[in-house]
């Protein structure tokens, strides 16, 4: 199974890169199937590589739902 998770452009590199921040966390990532992105888009990043530029609603939406599957992960093991 794969996994893609929606990360916010916050710089964009020279040489199809960029950095994206991952709730919270940086993160340099090629952006070389994507054209036409800017700082503040969001992208869905799998292995290194934005994959999709995405909607900011969906992308916020995405990411709550993984902090909720995260912490109910944490409730099962206490």
């Amino acid at each position: 199974m794969c996994l893609s998770v929606p990360a916010e452009i916050a710089k964009i590199l020279p040489h199809d890169m960029a950095i994206v921040s991952i709730d919270g966390v940086s993160l340099e990532v090629s952006i070389a199937l994507i054209d036409e992105l800017d700082v503040g888009d969001y992208v869905l990043v799998h292995v290194g590589h934005a994959l999709a530029k995405i909607d900011p609603i969906e992308a916020k939406r995405t990411m709550e739902l993984l902090q909720e599957l995260g912490s109910a992960g944490l409730e099962l093991r206490s």
